[in-house]
């Protein structure tokens, strides 16, 4: 889906790299930490699906219930994360920095949540938790989150920044991670 999402962005001429802005406003440290744990995430993956047996040793062992409830949750958070990119359609940026012409999304779920992609995030790396049973996801997914919960601040300066009071309004109006 992320591949699909960028060569949107890439077809109408946007950049997807981070510019130098981006990265400070980011901050270099989490910039690289942020690349470092997607890699980490693709590997394990790798490494779960090829049933390495190391990996047994991080079992957790979770009831039948609670793992098909990640699955579920993995499978909503899938359809909910496609409506979130669907609507942020070219104004969509992995990066901390804004298009040329951007516009500020308050429609589709972005009219009751201000950060529902990193909604979807957390709650796909729960899914994963859960799905995996493996104490390896469980970390993951509480670095996510705990990552995704440091960068909003960051975020949120830039849309303030950007567009000032009808940011303030919308920030009044809309839930940070859930609605209202």
């Amino acid at each position: 889906m992320r591949v699909y999402f960028s060569l949107r962005v890439r077809c109408a001429g946007e950049r997807l790299t981070p510019d130098r802005e981006a990265v400070e406003r980011e901050g270099r440290g989490a910039f690289a930490f942020r690349l470092v744990a997607f890699f980490l995430l693709l590997a394990f993956l790798v490494l779960y699906a090829l049933n390495v047996s190391w990996l047994d040793s991080l079992l957790i062992p979770f009831p039948s219930w609670l793992r098909w409830g990640g699955f579920a949750l993995g499978l909503g958070t899938l359809a909910f994360w496609t409506w979130t990119q669907s609507g942020l359609g070219k104004e969509w940026s992995p990066q901390l920095q804004l298009r040329e012409e951007h516009h500020l999304v308050t429609t589709g779920p972005y009219a009751r949540i201000r950060h529902p992609i990193y909604t979807a995030t957390m709650s796909i790396g729960i899914a994963f938790a859960l799905v995996t049973a493996n104490w390896v996801f469980v970390l993951l997914a509480a670095v996510t989150i705990i990552m995704l919960i440091a960068r909003v601040p960051r975020e949120e300066q830039m849309m303030l920044d950007e567009f000032g009071e009808e940011y303030k309004a919308y920030m009044q109006r809309t839930g940070r991670f859930f609605p209202k």
